[in-house]
């Protein structure tokens, strides 16, 4: 009986952590100075990570969004999409599709947009860490 309730123990406990994430994903709210219509975000992801930036838009607007790489301890492989509201990560513009890293959408709707940066590739396998500036701009 102790065998079989120790069994059952460490699945439990094995079930748990295979619930845990992976790895920390960040979000943070896209704020422009007054008067303005464009703003600068940097930052760094690793690995599997990505960074969520947040902002209200409405439906008619245009967004135009392009990533740059600042820095990198690996081949630079950052991507960026812009995801509508209520999205579980269905994009309305792919950045790895893009050239440049850049792009810009007539938005579907009001509500709040967001912008994930990502990596992927060999970048993304190996855990290395890309800077990054997303530059974003609504008309």
């Amino acid at each position: 009986m102790r065998r079989v309730a120790g069994a059952l123990g460490a699945a439990f406990l094995a079930s748990l952590v295979a619930t845990v994430p992976v790895s920390a994903q960040m979000t943070a709210a896209v704020h422009f100075d007054t008067g303005s219509n464009q703003a600068n975000l940097s930052g760094t992801v690793t690995g599997n990570e990505y960074f969520d930036y947040v902002l209200g838009a409405a439906k008619g607007q245009s967004m135009s969004v392009a990533l740059t790489v600042g820095g990198t301890n690996g081949n630079g492989t950052a991507y960026m999409n812009i995801l509508p509201p209520g999205s579980t990560g269905e994009a309305i513009f792919n950045g790895s599709m893009s050239a440049d890293g850049s792009g810009t959408v007539t938005l579907p709707k009001d509500g709040d947009y967001t912008i994930r940066v990502y990596l992927m590739g060999n970048d993304r396998d190996t855990g290395k860490t890309v800077g990054y500036t997303v530059s974003v701009k609504i008309q």
